[in-house]
Order: structure tokens, then C-alpha cells, then sequence
């Protein structure tokens, strides 16, 4: 147990990645390192009552023994930093199995085996690649955002209207406002509901946007209409829309 609890109070980009946990192992946000632009609006978050409530409920549940992912609520925060956002990907919640979620929507940890959602954005993509981490994305101006930034293991949206949605929708907000041109790739309803809120917040600030909305590339989802996320070319439309406006290497 201490060595757990020494991992826990080290910023995470100061661990070894074959160290690194593989849950959360405390509820330390102010050890969690931001990139640029994030920390205003994480801080008044945290100091919000809805921020306090989920401090509070996190650390009930890890307390009580509880199995939380990921072991970085803020990896996505870290990786991508709010003046170099072009494109958002909008997720729901973690992944819930051992050693999947590694704080980035949809993306899957190094040597962990492809989900069926993640295998069929890279069959839309035309990719096949080994790795099912997105870091690389995260790292080229794709904020991989979900709604939801931690869930116990087995129990998928456990930790829906706990509060981070009132985070992440402060978040999206932030990046409507600052963001241009930005792609909103939105897949799902969950997702699509957050439509409204984007083009409403980048028409206010004068940010040119583009919403491309398809169905969750869940295997449920992925070939249904109305919009068939299989065949939609949203990654095609989103380069092609970016170069026009001067911005390369985005997916």
C-alpha cells in the first residue's frame, strides 16, 4: 500500500508508463498536470458546488474499495492544450474493463485489445494500426473528451449526473469560444445533444466551426440509419474542411 499511496501523490507525467496505475488510486486534482489554457476553468469547476459534490463522491467510493478508471481523469487535458484544439471528439463515459481506459475517448491503453466502437472508427478511417491508443491524435489538436471522465469497473455510466458533466460542458463551452476553424464530430444522441450548445457558443464569440453528426460507432449503431456512422466520411469531410482553412495533420 505505499508504494500505491506514493504513486498517487506523483503527477502523473512524472511516472514511468510501465509504472503508471491502471485506476485511480486518489482524487488529487491539483497533482493532475494541465496544458495551457484548461486550468481557469478546471479550478472553478473544483470550486463550485457541483465540483465539491464530486470530490465528495469520489472519495467516497475509492473508501469504500471501489475500482475506478482511469487512472488520469485529465489525460485529455494534459495532452491537448486549448490553443491547439482543431477538432473534438465527444465521447460518454470510460471504458469499464481492467486496463482499457487511459483517459482518452475511445482510446484504449498500448497493447490492450481494440473495442468494437474502436475497431470500427478505424474501419471508417481506412486504418489498421496495432495500437489502439489515440495519444497521437491528442497530441495533434484532437481533444478526446468525454461527457463522463471516470466510471467503476464493470458499470458502465456509473458515475453519470455526478457532476462532470457540468465540467465538461464548461469545457466545450471554452473550446466553442476560443477554437477556429474546429471539427465537432458527434456520434450518437448523447453526443448530438450537445450540438445546440456548440454552434450557439462559436456564433456568439465569431468561431468558424463544422458539426458532423453520425450514429455512435457502436456495433449497435454503426450501420442504422439515419446517419450510418459506417460510410458517413466524417474524418474525409473534417481533413478536407481543415486544409481549405489551412490546417494539416488532423486524423
Amino acid at each position: 500500500m505505499a508504494g500505491a499511496k506514493a504513486q498517487a501523490e506523483l503527477p502523473w507525467a512524472e511516472l514511468e508508463p510501465q509504472t503508471r496505475p491502471q485506476q485511480l488510486l486518489a482524487w488529487a486534482p491539483e497533482q493532475w498536470p494541465l496544458a495551457g489554457g484548461w486550468r481557469p476553468a478546471v479550478d472553478a469547476f473544483l470550486a463550485s458546488p457541483e465540483g465539491q459534490a464530486l470530490a465528495a463522491f469520489l472519495r467516497e467510493r475509492l473508501a469504500a474499495g471501489a475500482v475506478i478508471y482511469p487512472p488520469h481523469p485529465f489525460r485529455a487535458l494534459e495532452l491537448t492544450p486549448l490553443h491547439a484544439v482543431h477538432a473534438v471528439v465527444l465521447g460518454q463515459d470510460p471504458y469499464h474493463g481492467p486496463g482499457q481506459a487511459e483517459g482518452l475517448a475511445f482510446s484504449v491503453a498500448e497493447g490492450v485489445k481494440h473495442p468494437p466502437s474502436l475497431r470500427n472508427i478505424f474501419q471508417e478511417l481506412g486504418a489498421r494500426p496495432q495500437s489502439g491508443s489515440l495519444v497521437h491524435w491528442a497530441r495533434s489538436g484532437v481533444l478526446l473528451l468525454n461527457a463522463c471522465l471516470t466510471v467503476e469497473q464493470g458499470q458502465p455510466a456509473s458515475h453519470a449526473k455526478k457532476g462532470w458533466e457540468a465540467l465538461t460542458d464548461r469545457l466545450l463551452s471554452l473550446v466553442a469560444a476560443t477554437a477556429s476553424p474546429c471539427v465537432y464530430l458527434l456520434w450518437g444522441a448523447h453526443a448530438q445533444a450537445k450540438a445546440g450548445l456548440i454552434a450557439a457558443t462559436a456564433a456568439r464569440h465569431g468561431r468558424e466551426i463544422l458539426l458532423l453528426q453520425a450514429n455512435h460507432p457502436s456495433p449497435l449503431s454503426a450501420r442504422r440509419p439515419p446517419v450510418p456512422f459506417l460510410g458517413s466520411g466524417c474524418f474525409r469531410q473534417a481533413r478536407d474542411w481543415l486544409a481549405e482553412r489551412g490546417v494539416q495533420g488532423v486524423f
